[in-house]
């Protein structure tokens, strides 16, 4: 077995610091924050959303500093800062470098995500982060983790499954060297895109999967709604480039499963609370974090629109979430939607 090099991660949230434990089982780990309060805090404290962090783990707020010491470096931070970030490292990259990122979530540009035209979003406008992560960088050799990764499951210890997806066979086996362990078994794919097309729309399922839960409906529908969820997943990744197979993996339905039906997801948990009865501002400003599905919502049907695709979910939860459409309304418009077939993309 290949000695593990020291990683670097970018971002001390909850599923960067559930990393950041996790690959401190088998090697060193810097954690890079901007916050300087945060990182002395940290450092001194030694502890993170209620659990020890592991000796092995330092946090830096001088990305110099890792990029020195770390060839192989994780960034896991929001969608809509993830641009910023990669722009305020890029003097410290090299091409030596490889990069896997663990953000779900889509960036737009040459467009205000405030006034989206009602036409919708032009495809070119719309990238992953690996895009970003190339756009941005000199650095070649890139990667996502993706897969049923619930942040507080990790934090807590428990054992789960991930997907390192990346056209390099040299990515995927590096990332396995340093993640794997017995609570995390490690799998590998080529199709980067797919895997993280998966990744990014099934945050909308979990959205609405909650929404679902607030009002008080059951599993029966729950289940309509994921599956046909994922089919909606599936004529996206179609319509964006990638294989549908990606969809029906650990990085798709398993991701999907996870994320859509447990309490633990901030997906679920954001859908569950406007279900309830709040506004998506009244969420918003007492959640720690956004929920990368509401993002992802918003880019989703508007890029919908522009490739005139059919995706009655999508627009039924673009209409609660953002236009106070009643969920009841919305239900009925879906059961009564005229479904040609039951399984129509294979």
């Amino acid at each position: 077995m290949p000695k593990a090099e020291p990683v670097g991660v970018i971002g001390a949230g909850t599923f960067g610091t559930a990393m950041a434990n996790l690959l401190a089982r088998n090697t060193d780990v810097l954690v890079y924050s901007r916050n300087p309060e945060l990182t002395e805090r940290l450092n001194r404290e030694r502890f993170r959303f209620g659990v020890p962090l592991n000796a092995r783990i330092r946090l830096v707020n001088d990305f110099a500093e890792v990029a020195e010491r770390c060839q192989l470096i994780l960034p896991i931070v929001p969608s809509n800062n993830f641009r910023d970030m990669m722009q305020s490292i890029t003097e410290h990259l090299r091409p030596s470098h490889v990069l896997i990122h663990g953000t779900k979530g889509l960036d737009v540009t040459g467009l205000d995500e405030r006034h989206i035209p009602t036409t919708g979003i032009d495809r070119k406008n719309v990238h992953t982060m690996t895009d970003v992560i190339r756009q941005e960088s000199v650095v070649v050799r890139v990667g996502a983790l993706t897969g049923p990764n619930l942040a507080r499951e990790l934090l807590d210890g428990q054992p789960s499954a991930s997907v390192i997806a990346s056209k390099f066979d040299e990515v995927i086996d590096r990332a396995k060297v340093v993640l794997k362990s017995r609570q995390l078994h490690v799998f590998g794919t080529h199709d980067l895109l797919g895997a993280e097309l998966a990744g990014v729309l099934k945050n909308v399922i979990a959205l609405g999967s909650g929404i679902l839960k607030g009002v008080g409906l059951g599993k029966n529908i729950q289940a309509m709604l994921i599956t046909r969820g994922l089919v909606e997943m599936v004529h996206f990744g179609q319509a964006l480039g990638s294989d549908k197979r990606a969809f029906f993996g650990t990085a798709g339905i398993g991701d999907l499963i996870a994320t859509a039906t447990s309490k633990k997801s901030r997906n679920y948990m954001f859908g569950y609370r406007i279900g309830s009865g709040e506004s998506l501002e009244e969420v918003m400003a007492t959640s720690q974090e956004l929920a990368e599905g509401v993002r992802t919502l918003m880019i989703t049907r508007h890029l919908a629109r522009s490739l005139r695709l059919r995706v009655p979910i999508t627009e039924m939860l673009y209409q609660i979430v953002f236009e106070q459409y009643p969920v009841a309304e919305a239900m009925n418009y879906l059961i009564t939607y005229p479904y040609d077939v039951d399984v129509d993309f294979l």
